[in-house]
């Protein structure tokens, strides 16, 4: 049993209290993306890219997936040192770090720079505001501070309203309110510590065991990317996904060995409303293959009725599992050691 005293010996930086909080942040980043008034428009821009690696880049793929029925241009992430060959003069690059120091993303900036694409940036500083005001493209300044992994809010929210403003798409004010909504209410009920509290009955299905996090390609596949990061992270626990109906031509054929093993994995599969109704389909006929195999088989649906509402409820339940694995597993959900003896040693590498 997770206890108080518990959880203020095993989270000192106090992940509860961000991750509790994000409905705050969301109606924060909200009013910073109204405050964004463009110097260009969509007219002529044929692609967009986002540069942007870990929590930098999650908010663009949530963003490329939300706008996918609306956009007209191709939108992807980029999550490399080199952008496409594609991108020039008639590309929208975002330069997406929150530290402002990402050293992949800095490569990409001055690829941009090179190609003379148009360039927004959305940082909290650090060399990329600095490059953006020498070179005087247009920033979108967020609060620092957080964990790049707890500042989803603000990676996603100003640059929705940033592409309404340039013209790319409309956004429905109905949807952000009643994302908040639900946030507000999910973030009051898995703060208690009660029989009652959903992700932490949903964490100790998981706890012992490596996570499989299973969705459909459509609204949620970013949303499985999301818990399996949130899990690695926070939880330091081995965590992966794979998506609907690409694992029913793979990935399914090697849940048979090692069968010892598998026996002790944990299958999370979130389904949404509108998933395909083939991949419906597939989802239970799979299910009913594997009901044998993993310890643990647990099926997910988003609360809300609007696109936004479903798919951020789905990574707040997300956010607060990790948070409850990480208890389980007696670990600080703040601090990334491996990630950050990851980054000295390239700067090493490099002197």
């Amino acid at each position: 049993m997770i206890t108080k005293e518990t959880l203020q010996k095993l989270d000192p930086q106090d992940m509860r209290g961000y991750i509790r909080g994000f409905f705050e942040q969301v109606e924060e980043a909200v009013h910073i993306g109204k405050k964004y008034q463009p110097k260009t428009n969509s007219r002529g821009i044929t692609n967009i890219v986002l540069a942007g690696m870990g929590g930098s880049a999650i908010g663009g793929d949530l963003l490329r997936t939300y706008l996918s029925a609306k956009l007209k241009v191709p939108f992807i992430v980029n999550r490399h040192y080199t952008l496409p060959s594609f991108v020039a003069r008639n590309s929208l690059v975002i330069i997406s770090s929150y530290s402002g120091n990402t050293e992949e993303t800095l490569e990409a900036y001055e690829q941009a720079v090179e190609r003379k694409a148009h360039i927004l940036c959305i940082t909290s500083g650090g060399e990329v505001a600095d490059r953006a005001k020498k070179l005087r493209h247009q920033v979108i300044s967020i609060p620092g501070g957080l964990q790049p992994r707890a500042a989803l809010g603000y990676s996603f929210f100003p640059l929705l309203n940033a592409m309404d403003k340039i013209g790319f798409a409309g956004i429905d004010e109905s949807e952000v309110e009643e994302t908040i909504t639900v946030l507000k209410t999910m973030s009051g009920e898995s703060v208690d510590m009660s029989d009652q509290n959903f992700p932490y009955s949903i964490a100790k299905r998981l706890h012992g065991k490596p996570v499989i996090v299973w969705s459909g390609a459509d609204l949620l596949e970013v949303v499985s990317v999301r818990w399996r990061g949130q899990i690695n992270e926070n939880a330091k626990h081995c965590a992966y996904s794979a998506v609907f109906p690409e694992l029913n031509h793979n990935e399914i054929v090697g849940w048979e060995h090692p069968a010892e093993l598998l026996k002790h994995f944990a299958i999370v599969m979130l389904k949404d409303k509108d998933d395909h109704p083939r991949v419906v389909q597939r989802m239970a006929i799979t299910n009913e293959l594997l009901k044998n195999t993993p310890d643990a088989f647990v099926e997910i649906s988003p609360r809300g009725e609007s696109r936004l509402a479903r798919m951020f409820s789905m990574i707040h339940l997300g956010d607060w599992v990790s948070y409850y694995l990480a208890m389980l597993n007696a670990v600080d959900p703040t601090p990334v050691e491996r990630i950050n003896y990851l980054k000295s040693e390239l700067e090493r590498a490099t002197m």
